[in-house]
């Protein structure tokens, strides 16, 4: 089991992780507001603006302060700095 930082020392664990999308479109908009009505949402942005929206294959719904190309590096493992946010 691999977990990969997103931001502020939270981990999640890289093989739940479907997508990670960015948070502009209206379809992610929508998602995140209905997560947050279901109780589905994990806000780990810590009060930034959320750059990213990461789906889990159990539909919980992560925001991240960090930008999408950050996550996806690490979650490729070409970034060598996984605990810079």
């Amino acid at each position: 089991m691999r977990f990969v930082n997103i931001g502020f020392g939270n981990t999640v664990c890289a093989e739940r992780i479907v997508s990670v999308v960015s948070p502009e479109s209206a379809p992610i908009k929508r998602l995140v507001i209905d997560g947050k009505a279901n109780g589905t949402v994990i806000d780990v942005s810590c009060g930034r603006k959320t750059r990213s929206v990461l789906i889990t294959d159990c539909g919980n719904i992560i925001l991240s302060s960090l930008q999408c190309e950050t996550i996806s590096q690490r979650l490729s493992g070409s970034d060598s700095s996984d605990n810079q946010d």
